[in-house]
């Protein structure tokens, strides 16, 4: 709940070592375990949500330059969560860094709750749930899996970082010109 807040905490880890605990002691049961981290994922997406929605955008508009996020930039994001919030929402919840800041960028962008709400059940019940039961079932194979695994999704992870990063740099202009015009029409809220 804590990282989906928006700090950096090892989610994984708990929910990895709370089902491996299960599968070697049977003290937790995996259907608690599993149904407190989706729960935690959940609640705490909806408090950062809040959080985000409340300070995050004036935050970002007084102290956002200094870590590049010009106004332009804000207004290409605030764009980019409304043309495809539900998306970023819902798999940004699989890339570690991107899983502490999507909730609070979503408040920030004025994301509509529902939709979010909708996206950060589904994302948080995939990925909370997977990590549970995916690591009781797997037992002791876990240890052999987790490399390759966490491996795979790290490259993953940083081939869409990339891939997003050379996206927008390519097309910050095209993408500006568009947050523009659906800002001046009231398409999307300015941010």
């Amino acid at each position: 709940m804590m990282e989906s807040m928006g700090l950096p905490l090892p989610a994984e880890t708990c929910i990895i070592t709370a089902a491996l605990y299960s599968l070697k002691t049977h003290h937790l049961g995996i259907e608690g375990i599993t149904a407190a981290a989706v729960l935690g994922a959940i609640i705490g997406d909806n408090l950062g949500y809040l959080i985000g929605r409340h300070v995050g955008l004036p935050l970002l508009q007084k102290h956002g330059a200094k870590i590049g996020l010009t106004a332009d930039r804000l207004l290409v994001g605030e764009y980019l969560f409304h043309h495809h919030g539900d998306a970023i929402v819902f798999f940004g919840r699989f890339i570690s860094v991107a899983r502490v800041f999507v909730a609070l960028l979503a408040g920030a962008c004025q994301l509509r709750w529902p939709r979010f709400m909708l996206f950060n059940a589904l994302g948080g019940t995939c990925w909370a749930g997977g990590y549970a039961i995916g690591t009781y079932i797997l037992g002791n194979q876990i240890t052999k899996l987790s490399g390759a695994v966490g491996t795979c999704v790290g490259v993953i992870g940083v081939i869409f970082i990339i891939g997003s990063a050379i996206f927008l740099k390519k097309n910050e202009k095209k993408l500006m010109q568009r947050a523009l015009a659906e800002a001046k029409t009231g398409q999307f809220p300015p941010a």
